[in-house]
């Protein structure tokens, strides 16, 4: 497979370098980042230096087996009917193509929230984040009594971060419960996930998500995979009058498919803000429904 790996964030050079290692063809990596971003950002990524060498280390293993790395290019457009034939991208005014059988595109990672909203958790607005996230206090207790949050799904943080979260809300949860526990091991964990959160902060900084993108995304453009809801289908709602989200979603049917709007839903919502002209955060949010993982009828569960 000859493979184009498009977007931002950390991940973008990780798993290129993953699939390059495993004997795809790796034809370019296009970082919607400019290198100034994450210039800036160095100083805060330096808290985390054994992390911040993997990502330099990946990069530059890319460079070093001639997998070209293009820095604050945008993804125009993926040809092709069946498959996938080529991938157009902007540099400056620019643009430039590549015949490929593969496009892989991200911005960064999302956090899977379904589970909390079930279990009735209050969310809040994380503007690091650009998401709605579940409230948790420094310990991983909930708005629900009994409910403890930890892992990305209360927010991305990275894998270290979520044992220690997860190690800091078990502590919590015996705590809470009349167990004894060692107080010095709990403020070791909220001092070390303190500090990975100044290395997020950097990343986010590194990395930072197109604003503008709602902006250029064509009408034509699917959005909603699952129902075939189009970027116009969208603005034509919203241009009807409905701008809060699940509204939207009841009039046009964005995120009412099979992924239940974890592959759409965050699209959608950035371009129903541009299109009202509100910010993104009062667009509000889409509700969670089940079941959190689809599962094809027949499979059978061992009691």
């Amino acid at each position: 497979e000859r493979v184009v790996f498009a977007g931002s964030g950390p991940l973008l050079y990780l798993v290129a370098y993953q699939y390059a290692k495993a004997g795809a063809k790796v034809l370019a990596v296009l970082d919607s980042s400019p290198l100034s971003a994450q210039t800036r950002a160095l100083p805060a990524l330096l808290g985390q230096p054994a992390t911040l060498a993997k990502g330099v280390y990946y990069r530059g293993w890319l460079t070093a087996h001639g997998i070209p790395v293009h820095q604050g290019v945008e993804l125009d457009s993926i040809q092709g009917q069946q498959r996938v034939s080529s991938a157009q991208w902007r540099d400056g005014q620019q643009l430039k193509r590549l015949d490929c059988d593969a496009v892989a595109f991200a911005h960064a990672l999302r956090s899977e929230t379904q589970l909390a909203d079930l279990l009735g958790c209050d969310f809040s607005w994380s503007p690091l984040n650009r998401a709605w996230l579940p409230t948790r206090d420094a310990e991983g207790r909930s708005s629900v009594e009994g409910v403890y949050l930890a892992g990305d799904g209360a927010g991305i943080m990275g894998a270290d971060a979520a044992e220690m979260a997860g190690e800091l809300a078990a502590l919590t949860l015996l705590s809470d419960t009349g167990h004894q526990v060692d107080p010095n091991r709990s403020g070791e964990l909220r001092r070390k996930l303190v500090g990975i959160q100044r290395f997020r902060h950097g990343l986010e900084m590194a990395f930072p998500f197109p604003e503008h993108w709602a902006a250029t995304a064509p009408d034509e453009m699917t959005v909603c995979r699952c129902e075939e809801i189009s970027a116009g289908d969208i603005r034509q709602t919203v241009a009807e009058g409905h701008w809060e989200i699940n509204r939207v979603k009841a009039m046009c049917r964005v995120g009412m498919g099979r992924c239940q709007g974890r592959m759409c839903g965050l699209a959608a919502t950035e371009l129903v803000a541009h299109a009202s002209g509100r910010d993104i955060a009062s667009v509000g949010r889409l509700r969670g429904q089940a079941p959190i993982k689809p599962l094809p009828f027949g499979v059978e569960i061992e009691p």
